[in-house]
């Protein structure tokens, strides 16, 4: 006799989903969303691969075979002409790569060249101005040379090339022909151009890199390929197409870090999803505890009842999976459209990459098996005698040694490892320091606490929710609901929180170290680059007093500074006083003090930098003893630095107190910055500086100048990188945010009969809407809270591990305004659970069962 398929444990279960699916897809909501993601995120590498290799272009696509020497040598003008006569070789063309100085500037600048023939398929630039140039000592720039140095056809420039004897420096004149375009993408600094065998004459090389070559379309490349090797021995012969493709994964591997990165993020939000799954299983199988009573009653084992729970949590994870998928990948094929409509080009990705959506289909399925475990385990305990109960909850004990001695214990570990890396903390300049063990211990750290935040979250709720809800009890009884509400459930609000916690305690702690990160980074540039010019004397020179005036009368520059250096000894070492004026570097905005203040430094009185600092075991208000050629020089310290000091300084004092030291009285180094922004502004200045420096007295190298205006900003990238990892962290948050929704939407359900009691007790409809939303609300201020409380000590301890000279900054407006947007957005995610609430009519009291 054959059992119906409602009679069995998986049908019942099957059942009781179809008869609601809501419950079906809040638990597979979760799931979606950490399908969505991964697969976004693959579909995010399939768009950037089509773009890189649309829009890259490198080799010429006419080149047919690319030339090398097995042993890295040259190709000679002999090999190059082999090449040529070989039957089926239609044309040739040598490259060579190199640079050079360019001189007439006081200021270096620097010309990449590249060998090309300007012309023909087997070009990779294109005439915009002028003529291509033929003949020796001729050359053509491209646009970023022409605009960067103010280049056109018939100007003329000088490089600086090695002499015959690899120790002099030859001055070589070259006269610009042209203005031309490159065609390849890869090239980004200011280039030059011209044939190949006149590059190679006036770089004075003994032949080419590599040799391109078009064939003839009659014969085939194989056959040519082999006569190339027989007429050059140690020829390696590649064709067009693989040099292209070796070019285009380079060129996409360079374009790929970011997403690798987004890789690590990506695991957190897949734990977050796991985490929020969990929770909802529980929630649900909590609901259902009578019927599975019922099951056991009448026969069912609790290992029958768990495989059949597990069964159903594994289809929830396949169809959230599939799903997932699919949203990714229809977004993925709208993105490319979207962009090109706000200016940006993106190529559609060819096909949907099958194995990297099965991975991620059976990932999902796997991750709800994992996330259905536990929950199934304790479901399928229930006694039979649960089944004579009208009521249920879904919340489990809160305390008992299952949950606090594994809290306590991963808290203790988590406090052991942080104070172990506390006490063992860098001093700045000690470069013996493991900061990868160090970092790495930290994340362990991290981890045991946020384990322990999971154990003991029941058990922190009520203490935490009483101080955050003093405000709130008082705004009558809405209020006072809403916080009973969530008290009340103190696992099943630890259950939500945490998860959010995760999320604010990621996108806090980012913020915080990237601003204190970001502040260091601004100290470092003022060490590196604190001006745009640097003039100093050259070998045997010295700076006369006029220079800084002279320049100073220049409208180009602004900001000139002068200032001295001497030799000091410090106990039985040497160390650099300088006179110069820290407030004025850049105008102070990137110099800090690690104790005191600079505005302090007054007469008998020195700023000391950090090495210095640290071996003196000083700080603001010691005393330090230097002494300067025999004399013995007392000074209080006026302030300390967090690191170096700018151009290798050690001591900074005032100018009066140098000169009564009896330091000379010219000036060792002089500063100066463009007047104006922009390349414009920096020619002006490049022009002002090179005019200034050619009068009698300090041409001819006696003064020399660097140019640091044109250093990229580290800040762009840090700013990059932080919009980058902010948003990839925002999932986890996006996570938990429907992790808020989905227990809201459940509970709503499970306290019908309370809702519709406090209905007939006369709260109206839009009470008991806020009630609910205030709940959801108060879920995502619990875990900002609690993220916050775990994220910044964090944050401090992997700042000082990083760097020990970086400044701690907390930003507290953004740190508050992701506070208050997440408890917006999850008041907002309790919108429709609150609408469904809210319509719960008063008879529901007295109805019995569900």
């Amino acid at each position: 006799m054959n059992t119906p398929w409602r009679a069995t444990v998986l049908g019942s279960q099957a059942a009781e989903l179809l008869r609601r699916p809501g419950r079906f897809a809040a638990t597979g909501l979760s799931l979606l969303i950490a399908a969505f993601v991964v697969f976004g995120a693959v579909m995010a590498q399939q768009i950037v691969t089509a773009t890189v290799v649309e829009r890259f272009r490198g080799t010429p696509d006419a080149v047919s075979l690319a030339v090398t020497r097995e042993d890295a040598q040259d190709i000679r003008q002999a090999g190059l002409d082999a090449i040529r006569g070989t039957p089926g070789v239609a044309e040739a063309a040598g490259r060579v790569d190199g640079g050079a100085p360019v001189g007439g500037s006081a200021a270096e600048r620097y010309l990449a060249l590249s060998a090309d023939p300007g012309a023909g398929a087997l070009a990779q630039v294109r005439l915009v101005e002028g003529a291509y140039p033929a003949g020796p000592r001729r050359l053509a720039v491209d646009t970023r040379a022409a605009e960067a140095y103010g280049l056109a056809p018939g100007s003329s420039l000088t490089l600086l090339l090695p002499g015959p004897d690899g120790d002099s420096t030859r001055r070589v004149p070259v006269e610009v022909t042209g203005v031309v375009r490159s065609t390849a993408t890869g090239t980004t600094e200011p280039t030059g151009y011209a044939p190949g065998p006149d590059l190679v004459k006036l770089l004075g090389l003994p032949g080419y890199t590599r040799v391109d070559l078009r064939t003839d379309p009659s014969t085939a490349s194989a056959e040519t390929a082999e006569r190339i090797r027989q007429a050059v021995p140690g020829a390696v012969v590649r064709s067009g197409d693989e040099v292209r493709d070796q070019e285009a994964r380079e060129a996409v591997a360079d374009a790929s870090d970011t997403l690798e990165l987004a890789g690590v993020f990506l695991a957190v939000a897949v734990g977050a999803a796991v985490l929020v799954a969990t929770s909802t299983f529980r929630i649900v199988f909590a609901r259902r505890v009578r019927q599975l009573a019922l099951l056991r009653a009448i026969g069912a084992t609790s290992r029958r009842l768990a495989a059949a729970l597990v069964a159903e949590g594994a289809a929830a994870g396949l169809l959230a999976g599939a799903a997932g998928v699919l949203a990714a990948w229809g977004c993925a094929r709208l993105v490319p459209p979207v962009a090109g409509r706000f200016g940006h080009d993106l190529s559609v990705p060819a096909s949907l990459p099958l194995p990297e959506a099965a991975l991620t289909v059976l990932g999902t399925g796997l991750l709800a098996v994992l996330a259905v475990l536990a929950p199934s385990l304790a479901a399928s305990r229930v006694s039979p005698l649960q089944a004579l109960r009208t009521a249920t909850s879904g919340e489990s004990t809160v305390s008992g040694a299952g949950r606090t001695v594994p809290g306590v214990l991963c808290a203790a570990g988590a406090v052991l490892l942080a104070r172990q890396q506390y006490t063992a903390l860098p001093e700045p300049g000690d470069t013996a320091y493991d900061r990868f063990a160090a970092l790495a211990a930290v994340v362990v750290s991290g981890a045991l606490a946020f384990l322990a935040l999971i154990a003991l979250g029941p058990l922190l709720v009520r203490p935490v929710l009483s101080a955050l809800a003093v405000a709130l009890r008082r705004t009558g009884a809405t209020g006072r609901l809403a916080v009973a509400g969530v008290g009340g459930a103190p696992g099943r609000a630890a259950s939500v929180s945490v998860v959010v916690a995760l999320g604010v305690c990621l996108v806090g702690s980012t913020l915080t170290c990237l601003a204190s990160l970001n502040a260091y980074e601004r100290y470092q540039r003022t060490l590196e680059a604190p001006a745009d010019f640097h003039l100093y004397a050259g070998e045997g020179g010295a700076l006369d007093r006029t220079l800084a005036a002279d320049l100073a009368a220049r409208p180009e520059l602004a900001g000139v500074t002068a200032f001295r250096t001497a030799e000091v000894i410090e106990g039985n070492r040497s160390a650099t006083v300088s006179d110069l004026d820290l407030t004025t570097v850049r105008s102070g905005t990137g110099l800090t003090a690690r104790t005191g203040s600079l505005g302090r430094l007054g007469p008998a009185h020195a700023v000391v930098d950090a090495e210095h600092a640290h071996r003196l075991g000083v700080e603001a208000g010691d005393r330090v003893t230097l002494e300067f050629e025999g004399r013995p020089v007392r000074l209080t310290v006026a302030a300390t630095l967090p690191g170096a000091g700018p151009y290798g300084g050690n001591f900074f004092v005032p100018a009066a107190d140098l000169t009564r030291m009896g330091a000379d009285p010219a000036p060792t180094l002089i500063t100066a910055n463009a007047a104006a922004d922009g390349s414009q502004g920096r020619t002006r200045a490049h022009r002002a500086v090179t005019e200034t420096l050619t009068g009698p007295g300090r041409g001819d190298g006696r003064v020399l100048a660097e140019d640091t205006a044109a250093r990229t900003g580290p800040d762009d990238d840090l700013r990059t990188m932080a919009a980058t990892v902010v948003m990839l962290l925002c999932l986890t948050v996006l996570v938990a945010v429907a992790g808020v929704a989905t227990t809201a939407s459940l509970t709503v359900v499970e306290r019908r009969r309370e809702f519709g009691l406090l209905r007939a007790l006369g709260l109206g409809g839009a009470a008991v809407h806020r009630m609910v939303t205030v709940e959801c609300a108060l879920h995502g201020l619990l875990g900002g809270v609690l993220g916050l409380a775990l994220g910044v000590p964090y944050s401090w301890l992997v700042v000082r591990v990083a760097e020990a000279s970086a400044p701690f900054t907390v930003p507290a407006g953004q740190l508050a305004a992701v506070l208050a947007a997440l408890v917006l957005v999850t008041a907002a995610a309790g919108t429709v659970p609150a609408l469904r609430a809210s319509r719960t009519p008063p008879t529901v009291a007295v109805a019995q069962g569900d």
